[in-house]
């Protein structure tokens, strides 16, 4: 038998973080057993009302804790509305009434209280601005021990960055933040736009998806997933109305990681100028008289290739599963 990946999804929901939402909680190899929100997408009050919202619809009762609101440093800036919506799933014309709340502790402690208490076990997926793993380290040192691995959905390598010519947004969002996580130390993978970029994937098969399974949840992604590719479509008309996987990329390695191919180096963060939230990678493995590429720096197994048919046949194949059950509503 094959056991579970133990996972808490740090998460900015979000049309893509919805998509690999749904996409963890229909593989049989992941169990979600806590949910982690920040700003990003959209503010970090959207994000703990999304996260309840589509468990909930999805019929499932997950914990969710709401964590960072702003950044470490750098001053705030404003959701991209104009990409997912003002409320992050493409404006839903109506919500049905869920049950749950948040937790009662920050993301960054509800990180190290599950860390400290299931040691070794947890991998922790984050798809959004990497605060609360920087709060999480400030609270926890050793945090990086604890944990089993650290899968990010963040930065660019080679591909082109999608906020600037070099950054990708969700580091952009929390350039010291992501320095502190690339340098802490755990076993950390990073799959960025260098391979989600290169996973396309159509409304229309998210449309198919609600046809088959007739569910609010698959209703509700399928509507949030149409807005995207509106987005999308505008600034790219060659990929017709589709989107990028983006964010379900990360639980797309850690079920099936044969689909990458991956380079181990340095990663440190610019963190200011034009080059703000740019992810610089050291891919020779050569001395560099610049401080911060000594050699006891901690490497990172960076995506750079991806066998995109199968990641899409894989991803569709399992929202396709006999996952959903009925809405937990009020």
């Amino acid at each position: 038998m094959t056991t579970k990946h133990k996972v808490i999804f740090d998460t900015d929901p979000g049309v893509d973080d919805a998509m690999a939402l749904y996409f963890a909680m229909a593989h049989p190899d992941i169990d979600v057993i806590g949910i982690t929100t920040t700003f990003g997408n959209v503010t970090v009050q959207q994000a703990t009302e999304n996260a309840i919202y589509l468990t909930r619809l999805a019929g499932v009762s997950i914990p969710v804790a709401q964590g960072a609101a702003v950044p470490l440093s750098k001053k705030p800036g404003s959701p991209p509305d104009f990409i997912h919506g003002k409320d992050g799933l493409g404006n839903l014309p109506s919500r049905a009434e869920v049950e749950g709340v948040a937790e009662d502790v920050s993301a960054a402690e509800f990180i190290v209280k599950m860390a400290r208490a299931h040691p070794g076990e947890i991998t922790l997926v984050a798809v959004g601005p990497l605060g609360n793993l920087g709060l999480a380290l400030k609270i926890e040192p050793n945090l990086p021990k604890l944990l089993k691995n650290v899968v990010l959905m963040a930065g660019t390598v080679t591909e082109p960055g999608n906020v600037s010519p070099v950054a990708e947004a969700n580091v952009w969002n929390d350039p010291d933040a992501a320095d502190l996580v690339f340098t802490a130390g755990w076993d950390l993978t990073m799959c960025g736009l260098d391979v989600t970029h290169r996973v396309i994937m159509p409304a229309s098969a998210f449309l198919g998806l609600a046809t088959e399974h007739k569910h609010v949840a698959m209703d509700t992604l399928s509507h949030a997933v149409d807005f995207y590719s509106n987005f999308y479509q505008a600034i790219r008309p060659e990929l017709g109305h589709s989107c990028y996987g983006h964010d379900v990329l990360a639980f797309v390695w850690l079920v099936a990681p044969e689909l990458f191919k991956t380079k181990m180096g340095r990663i440190r963060v610019q963190k200011q100028g034009e080059g703000n939230g740019q992810t610089m990678m050291d891919r020779l493995g050569l001395f560099y008289p610049e401080p911060g590429w000594e050699a006891d720096k901690p490497e990172t197994r960076v995506c750079m290739e991806v066998n995109a048919p199968a990641c899409y046949e894989l991803i569709m194949g399992t929202l396709l599963s006999d996952w959903l059950k009925p809405a937990l509503l009020k």
